[in-house]
């Protein structure tokens, strides 16, 4: 069987696609991306320090996830914790989603426009949520 894709090989689409491979090159936002990614996840790492309540922090760049369990041992998912997690970052101003088979992942994928400057407050904003947390879910 043969592949058959009505924009394949289009020379416009060819075109954009060129182009956009040109912006990340000459913006250095793969390079970017890798830095602040770096940063906050640094930062999220030290928050699972703090907090028990994430078990684990992964991701490269500016896709990255921190699974949230009820207990670090028995690592059992805590779903309604990362549900919760994420509406209130959401009324903090940063949207992030959960994700995995029991929804206790944080799926943290700012735009590449978050920079450095913009990690600081939403480290502050996910203590804050952190440390509120389990008096809300029980």
């Amino acid at each position: 069987m043969e592949y058959f894709n009505t924009f394949g090989g289009n020379p416009v689409s060819c075109a954009v696609g060129r182009a956009v491979l040109q912006v990340i090159h000459e913006e250095g936002l793969q390079r970017r991306a890798l830095e602040v990614g770096g940063a906050l996840r640094s930062g999220i790492a030290a928050l699972a320090a703090e907090f028990p309540l994430i078990g684990d922090v992964r991701g490269e760049g500016l896709y990255l996830g921190a699974e949230l369990v009820l207990d670090p041992e028995a690592r059992s998912p805590a779903g309604g914790h990362a549900a919760y997690v994420a509406n209130r970052m959401r009324d903090r101003g940063f949207l992030i989603s959960t994700d995995g088979p029991e929804h206790n992942v944080l799926k943290i994928k700012p735009p590449l426009q978050f920079g450095l400057e913009d990690v600081s407050p939403f480290l502050d904003a996910l203590r804050r949520t952190l440390e509120e947390e389990p008096a809300r879910i029980g």
